[in-house]
């Protein structure tokens, strides 16, 4: 069994200068609110959930990016809104956000 139940990776990646990235749709601010709400929720730790930060993930296109494993599940989002959606469906209900899954 895995150490996590479900383990979220944040693109934050920062390119240069005038290059689109995740970091540049507020990407920090973002994975810091999921967390933020992971731990809130009391579903953090051993068995539980993983939000964490990764470097560029390589789909730039979609962005902003974050994945959710052990589902390979894309999303890409707006603002909090959208990061709450992903975080009470996905990560709490086991169901996919149709509309932010890339």
């Amino acid at each position: 069994m895995s150490h996590f139940k479900r383990h979220v990776f944040f693109c934050l990646n920062q390119r240069e200068e005038g290059r689109d990235c995740c970091n540049s749709h507020n990407a920090s601010a973002m994975q810091a609110h999921a967390k933020d709400r992971i731990k809130a929720l009391g579903l953090s730790g051993a068995g539980k959930i993983r939000v964490n930060k990764a470097g560029c993930m390589d789909r730039c296109e979609d962005g902003p990016v974050l994945v959710v494993y052990p589902e390979a599940t894309w999303y890409t989002y707006v603002d909090k809104h959208d990061i709450d959606e992903i975080v009470d469906e996905h990560l709490v209900h086991g169901r996919v956000v149709e509309r932010l899954k890339i």
